[in-house]
């Protein structure tokens, strides 16, 4: 088969990686097409990903909606001499339209319920829609859930295993008390009129009391917060949340990430409330949802001065994960049975892992 995965967003390379290496062991082709989105590019060239630069979206809501057919255009030139047989995205708008114009099938990942504007552009020209079992929105009949996260797909146990060398790089040992502390940059369409932290300054002063802070950021710092910024390789990241005492962030990626790496989380953002991931996660005590400064604190230090903390997330991460499938598997068994059927249609998905 022809594939073309799409990406958006660095995080979309996180979910996808796995899924191109085993395709191509497979013998299968793949055209990826990307977005540049922060450190997406980045992460590419780290992984050793070809990929095809699409361009992205811009900022504002009108950047993004003249910007819609535009990228759509451009896609279609960067993919239509490959005769692609299927599209995979992340809630990919233009992987979408293109594999609708192209008359190929286009299977979307979604774990975002609040993002009305993508589902509203995307969903009706997409052939299956996967999503966490968790996921509160319906898409119908395309809608195929399974028992996991899309953060599964690269920190699922078979796919991952901590490098502790990432904490030398900051002067850190295995037994130090830090907190990853994510701030993000607000632009996505999903963001408009939301917010996370009110005062940064202070919640990363008030934190400190307990051990040493480090920053992760979209955007510039206050000047009186710099110094907290991370410089460590953005791959690395995972490594440096594994061995984390605690996240506390805006980013609702981020703060996945760590509670499934057994890192307790607490998420800061008025978007929160929507999303079935974070009320599944808090099922099993490893992720907390919070829209003031205040009430992030106060989670915050009973977490902290809980003795053992750290060891007590790994054990809850053990029992997460044995109730959880390998999404990459569950994400490649789907796309085969395209091949196999060898048709458009949406084939029959039934005894896959997790699938409902």
């Amino acid at each position: 088969m022809k594939i073309v995965v799409d990406i958006n967003h660095p995080a979309h390379v996180h979910y996808f990686k796995n899924f191109i290496w085993e395709m191509e062991k497979r013998g299968h082709e793949i055209l990826v097409t990307a977005s540049e989105k922060d450190i997406s590019y980045t992460l590419l060239d780290h992984y050793g990903l070809s990929y095809v630069k699409i361009g992205n979206y811009g900022r504002s809501l009108i950047q993004k909606s003249v910007n819609i057919p535009l990228l759509d255009l451009k896609m279609y030139q960067a993919v239509k001499s490959f005769k692609p047989d299927i599209f995979v995205g992340f809630g990919s708008i233009r992987a979408a339209h293109v594999a609708r114009i192209l008359g190929k099938p286009y299977v979307a990942l979604d774990d975002t319920e609040h993002a009305r504007w993508g589902h509203m552009l995307y969903v009706p020209f997409a052939d299956a829609i996967l999503t966490p079992a968790c996921f509160r929105k319906s898409f119908g009949d395309k809608q195929v859930r399974f028992n996991g996260y899309a953060e599964l797909q690269y920190l699922h146990p078979n796919r991952f295993t901590p490098d502790p060398a990432v904490l030398a790089e900051l002067d850190l040992t295995s037994e130090d008390i830090f907190i990853v502390v994510r701030l993000v940059a607000w632009e996505a369409s999903h963001d408009v009129g939301q917010h996370g932290i009110k005062d940064s300054i202070q919640l990363v002063k008030a934190l400190e009391r307990y051990g040493r802070v480090l920053i992760t950021s979209e955007s510039a710092l206050p000047p009186g917060l710099e110094n907290y910024r991370i410089r460590v390789s953005p791959e690395k990241l995972h490594d440096l949340l594994y061995y984390a005492t605690l996240y506390v962030g805006e980013g609702g990626t981020t703060a996945s990430e760590a509670a499934l790496l057994g890192t307790h989380a607490i998420h800061i953002s008025t978007t929160a409330k929507h999303c079935g991931v974070f009320d599944d996660l808090n099922r099993y005590g490893l992720l907390w949802t919070s829209e003031n400064d205040e009430e992030t604190l106060s989670i915050a230090s009973e977490l902290l001065e809980t003795p053992g903390i750290r060891e007590i997330g790994k054990h809850k991460r053990t029992d997460l994960i044995g109730e959880k499938i390998d999404v990459t598997e569950f994400v490649i068994g789907v796309i085969e049975q395209y091949s196999d059927s060898n048709k458009k249609e949406r084939p029959l998905v039934q005894g896959s892992p997790g699938s409902e």
